[in-house]
């Protein structure tokens, strides 16, 4: 597996941050530029990044293509299809949004998410993304999510059956499919079956941790690596019997001094994995 962080920590140019990643211990990235970067400083990032051997794992989206406004929705497929066109310019491992949601928040949870409507958006538009940019050198990708599709390893193969597109593959967040007390008590089973269904299509990782608070009713917490009671061990293990280079990816910290005091207790934790 190959460590990494959501964050540019705060670099200023391609080599420093190139520099600043390899000396944090980091071989895969999350690419720092989007779609309306130049392309003299595109093919910098992407110099500097094979120059301090670092996977480029990622390119984000962070949009809602599934938006209940026309012109809105248009405006992210649109997005998200010129995203897909630069991490298949950079041979990034994959393009990856959520699916979206219907309703305001961009990410949010809402009964509609999970309708017949939703999911027929869903495919359709996972397909007119892939099918605009005819992807050779990447893959487009969903990440999990608590509260809309896909929610589990089941329903992300049923996804990709229906989408029925070779670029269409698996971003893998395992803490985001911790939603109920089935998978959180009996994780080591729910890592297996995940793998087991989706190992083979899985191009990038997140690496975060969870944990049950003490109040009324169930409430799961995302939280750092150290600060719960998930099996990364195990998750790393599967991960890396999947592809031996798989980017893993820290996420969602408050600041620069939290991904790098992560990054620290990480790289001890699994080190047997690095």
């Amino acid at each position: 597996m190959r460590l990494g962080l959501s964050t540019n920590m705060n670099a200023h140019s391609a080599k420093e941050w190139a520099e600043t990643m390899q000396a944090l211990g980091c071989r895969s990235v999350v690419f720092p530029l989007d779609c309306s970067a130049d392309e003299a400083l595109v093919d910098e990032y992407v110099k500097e990044a094979k120059a301090h051997d670092l996977l480029i794992a990622e390119v984000g989206i962070w949009r809602n293509a599934l938006a209940t406004d026309p012109a809105e929705r248009r405006k992210n497929i649109d997005y998200s299809i010129a995203q897909l066109r630069l991490a298949e310019r950079i041979g990034a491992r994959c393009c990856v949004n959520v699916a979206g949601a219907f309703g305001a928040r961009w990410d949010g949870g809402y009964k509609e998410n999970f309708t017949k409507e939703a999911w027929d958006a869903t495919v359709a538009m996972v397909q007119e993304i892939i099918d605009a940019v005819n992807p050779k050198n990447t893959y487009f990708s969903l990440e999990p999510m608590p509260w809309m599709i896909p929610t589990g390893p089941e329903e992300y193969l049923k996804l990709i059956q229906d989408v029925n597109r070779e670029r269409f593959a698996v971003h893998m967040d395992i803490i985001n499919m911790i939603n109920c007390p089935d998978r959180y008590f009996f994780q080591e089973e729910f890592l297996e079956k995940t793998f087991s269904l989706l190992g083979s299509r899985i191009k990038s990782c997140h690496l975060k941790n969870v944990r049950l608070l003490d109040g009324f009713t169930f409430q799961l917490l995302e939280c750092d690596c150290s600060e719960g009671c998930f099996n990364l061990e195990r998750y790393a293990e599967l991960a890396s019997k999947a592809d031996a280079d798989m980017p893993m990816i820290i996420e969602h910290l408050a600041n620069d001094e939290a991904y790098r005091q992560s990054i620290a207790y990480t790289k001890e934790r699994l080190a047997a994995y690095l």
